[in-house]
């Protein structure tokens, strides 16, 4: 069995379009949430929003390139460009070595909407035009990234709700474990616009503290009432340990567990036992204690019933060893197929510069977060391994754990 290392990571999200801005923010505790007009005038009950601006291609990629990638591509790619930049891999090393893609991404909501309007209102297919085909699917972003950046590796969607980012570093780690691939471009893509969560927003499922966006996503506080959508892009290189020392490569951390499993129950509706055995079977895979974990990057959505339960999950896996713990959630809002991969560059952040980001707008806690130890303020901590939670609807469940080296 081969290590497995992180030698690379991007990132364009709400709280920064790269490393540095991020790793800002995160220290800072500064949210990412705004309140958005065009979701209130198109009849949503919640107009609050992650927001990032849509980067600028038009002189970075040939139209070739860009027309087959919707605007969760192109956070994706702006994000690749970093993790390969500071992983040293430069085009020629993708053209001589099998590198493999998987990322996270479970819709793509808008192009799909453009060609049934073009359809509707022009009755006629060939008005709909080459591109949308590619943006529509759920494959979208590692087919054009692997055509892009010409790689020859392994190349699939991990498609798993809320999940999915994590599924895809998970997946991409046994793969390489077990000496399949020597490395791997992972992580997960998420379109921010009115049509990809207007379905969220009809289940009521969105928080509606409009008046202060800031304070809208807040997880674990007992006067929460629903998660904030988000969105935009993260990705992360990881490799075997070996090839990692034979280029001389930078290592951020090692991937030493991965642990998944089904709720098997209600589709929209968590429970403790699934998540308990997720974390579980990282521990187990991880082969370490649970005291040396010192963090946990918390799913906590900022819904009433997820982080309830999220809690009690804990608390029946830690007990008394208390991590500290807290949701980044809680300033970029729910980055959703994005977040599980997110999360983890946020923590890695945290983990190789000393310290913890807050949960922010945690004020009032309830029955089940009271148990816990939540970070409330930026804390100095020098640590070394972390556990990322990722749970999405239908009950799957992904845990990760990632150790200094």
């Amino acid at each position: 069995m081969h290590r497995v290392v992180i030698t690379g990571m991007g990132i364009y999200s709400v709280i920064g379009k790269n490393l540095r801005e991020v790793k800002t923010s995160l220290y800072e505790g500064r949210s990412g949430i705004i309140f958005d007009p065009v979701r209130k005038a198109m009849g949503f009950r919640s107009g609050l929003t992650g927001m990032v601006e849509r980067p600028v291609l038009k002189s970075v990629l040939d139209r070739r390139m860009r027309i087959g990638l919707p605007v969760q591509g192109e956070y994706a790619y702006i994000s690749t460009l970093e993790a390969l930049q500071n992983a040293g891999i430069e085009q020629s090393y993708l053209d001589a070595h099998e590198v493999g893609i998987l990322f996270g991404n479970d819709s793509s909501a808008v192009p799909v909407v453009e060609s049934v309007d073009i359809l509707r209102q022009k009755k006629d297919t060939m008005m709909i035009g080459s591109g949308h085909i590619f943006q529509s699917m759920n494959s979208t972003v590692s087919m054009n990234l692997s055509v892009i950046f010409r790689l020859k590796g392994v190349n699939f969607t991990i498609s798993g709700a809320c999940a999915s980012g994590s599924h895809a570093i998970g997946i991409g780690y046994l793969l390489i474990k077990q000496g399949l691939q020597e490395m791997i471009i992972c992580g997960g893509a998420q379109e921010i616009n009115p049509e990809s969560t207007a379905s969220f927003d009809a289940l009521n499922a969105f928080s509606v503290r409009e008046s202060e966006p800031a304070k809208a996503s807040r997880p674990f506080d007992r006067d929460r009432d629903g998660l904030v959508p988000s969105g935009g892009a993260a990705t992360v290189i990881i490799e075997s340990y070996e090839s990692a020392i034979k280029r001389g490569a930078p290592i951020f951390g090692e991937v030493i567990g991965y642990g998944f499993s089904s709720n098997g129950e209600h589709i929209s509706m968590p429970n403790v036992e699934g998540p308990v055995r997720a974390m579980q079977k990282a521990i187990l895979d991880a082969g370490i204690s649970m005291s040396e974990i010192a963090y946990i990057n918390a799913h906590a959505t900022s819904t009433p019933a997820g982080d309830s339960n999220e809690a009690k999950s804990i608390n029946t896996v830690f007990g008394n060893a208390r991590p500290l713990i807290s949701s980044t959630k809680s300033m970029t809002g729910h980055e959703m197929w994005m977040g599980g991969a997110s999360e983890v560059i946020y923590s890695t952040l945290m983990m190789n510069n000393g310290f913890i980001a807050p949960n922010i707008n945690l004020e009032n806690r309830d029955e089940d977060s009271e148990k816990l130890n939540i970070a409330t303020t930026t804390l100095p901590c020098e640590f070394g391994t972390f556990l990322s939670n990722s749970f999405g609807f239908g009950g799957t469940n992904s845990s990760l754990i990632i150790r200094k080296v």
